[in-house]
């Protein structure tokens, strides 16, 4: 007669493993992450030093200092997104979260397309973040400046050098992806912890030495022409690149030890944090810029603010800083886009799924989304060589397919909400929720996300097209928009739509 044992309680690993087993998935990731190396993954994705770096000319010079109002603003927005999502990453700690928790939502077709615009959109930020070295390295060293002398964005030269300095940044963080989580993970938090404190040191700078007080940030004077509102508007896009990726912590939710409790609080964290760093460094530029006037703040951004307050060596190594923090930008979002691709692979739904859904038996990595990612970001670069718009078309295109991509998890997620789906008693109390407060907080993210997906999208010539260029340029992120949804529901077709295809969003499927 057999005697039956019972097992001892298992280790935290353990449990997680079998919570991820919960939902027919077996654990082949290697399970590394903890608090900090959660949040610095959603943080490094936000990047405000690369972003605002990036963007802060474009903002000035549509809105002027009153442009600083847009970034409460989109805080205040994206904050209705994240908590969304902090309840669902709760539920759902699964890698390639945006595919995951809209499928379980939505059902299998809406959690395809999340995932495929997803998928489309971290190949195009992860270019679009790589060219933000132009913006630096030029400034630290001549040297960098390796094609032409004009190292401004937006000149051929600077977009060619752009496009050759991405593509370098590209094949690093595709290998350290390949090589391993702790790795990346190790990179990455040393990455943020620099960011965070050239973030500290650039404001103290700017708010020691200021030359106007806070009331800058009233004045419109320096806006374009125009009706204010409208200047504000386009002003706006710079606040809406920057915080976007906050629910990477959920990505790397399989990766994660007790992710249902970390990754919630490390999505809000990584946007609070994000958001009190860089207004506090928009702030702190406007007052201490040389001059509002003599066009500088519009054509150099924080790049001319910081390196006219400190003497060749303190401004370069801030300047360093921001370099490290586009490094670690580009690697996460390279990271997290991998992760998707592998969940969405594991359940067949993308071609070439076995080969994408393989974990590297050494690295435990999902090798092959690295490089197909790394891969397809140099090519978008290098199809863009000597184009002078390509940035404000890369970064424009990727935040409206973003934003999509996020209102396919809000509006399926309110749908549910409205039949009852917090009403479920058989989740742990102890875990996030917003209780009674979920759908209007819902709806206003829903509202929210359509509302500057089509202000973001809207053809300006002035955004897409600044020194001329065809109609398709100017209307290049709706057109986008359609293509990449035409070439999903080809693939869809003739990928996903087969049989044994899971349509119940609330039973677990099996990998492939």
């Amino acid at each position: 007669m057999a005697t039956t044992v019972s097992p001892p309680t298992p280790p935290d690993s353990n449990r997680d493993s079998a919570d991820l087993q919960s939902f027919g998935y077996q654990p082949v990731l290697h399970r590394k992450l903890g608090r900090y190396a959660s949040f610095a993954a959603g943080f490094s994705f936000v990047s405000i030093l690369t972003t605002i770096f990036q963007f802060f000319g474009l903002g000035y010079s549509f809105g002027g200092a009153a442009f600083f109002w847009t970034w409460p603003i989109v805080f205040a927005g994206q904050l209705l997104v994240a908590l969304n999502f902090a309840e669902l990453a709760a539920r759902y700690p699964l890698s390639g979260c945006i595919y995951q928790w809209s499928r379980r939502l939505g059902g299998e077709m809406v959690g395809w397309f999340a995932g495929w615009m997803m998928v489309i959109a971290q190949i195009v930020t992860a270019a679009a973040a790589a060219i933000a070295l132009q913006v630096v390295l030029p400034s630290i060293w001549s040297g960098f400046q390796i094609i032409g002398e004009d190292s401004a964005l937006t000149s051929p030269s600077g977009a060619t050098n752009a496009v050759l300095l991405g593509s370098v940044l590209l094949v690093i963080t595709t290998a350290i992806n390949v090589i391993g989580i702790d790795l990346m993970a190790r990179i990455n938090s040393i990455g943020v912890t620099v960011e965070i404190v050239g973030v500290a040191a650039i404001v103290a700078l700017f708010f020691v030495d200021t030359e106007r007080g806070p009331g800058v940030v009233l004045r419109t004077d320096q806006a374009a022409s125009g009706p204010y509102w409208a200047a504000f508007l386009v002003s706006g896009l710079m606040a809406a690149y920057v915080m976007v990726g906050f629910d990477s912590a959920g990505e790397l939710s399989e990766e994660t030890k007790d992710p249902r409790r970390v990754a919630p609080r490390t999505i809000l964290t990584a946007l609070s944090v994000s958001a009190l760093g860089g207004g506090l460094l928009l702030l702190g530029a406007l007052m201490a810029a040389p001059s509002l006037d003599d066009g500088s703040l519009a054509t150099e951004g924080l790049a001319y603010v910081l390196t006219a307050k400190l003497d060749s060596v303190p401004g370069k190594i801030l300047l360093g800083c921001v370099a490290v923090a586009i490094t670690v930008c580009t690697l996460a979002i390279q990271t997290a886009g991998s992760r998707l691709m592998f969940s969405m692979a594991r359940d067949g739904k993308l071609p070439f799924a076995e080969r994408l859904a393989a974990v590297h038996p050494r690295y435990g990595t999902p090798a092959l989304p690295a490089i197909v990612i790394g891969v397809l970001g140099i090519g978008l670069l290098v199809l863009n060589v000597g184009n002078a718009a390509i940035f404000a078309t890369l970064a424009s295109v990727c935040i409206v397919t973003l934003y999509l991509a996020y209102l396919l998890v809000t509006v399926p997620l309110l749908v549910r909400r409205i039949k009852g789906w917090g009403a479920r008693d058989d989740i742990d109390p102890a875990l996030f929720s917003l209780g009674r407060f979920g759908i209007p907080i819902n709806v206003l993210a829903v509202v929210w996300g359509i509302a500057m997906a089509v202000n973001l999208a809207w053809p300006r010539a002035e955004v897409y097209t600044p020194n001329g260029g065809g109609w398709w340029m100017q209307w290049a992120a709706p057109l986008f928009v359609l293509v990449v949804a035409a070439i999903g529901v080809v693939v869809h077709r003739l990928v996903v739509a087969t049989p044994g295809g899971a349509e119940n969003p609330e039973v677990a499927v099996q990998p492939a």
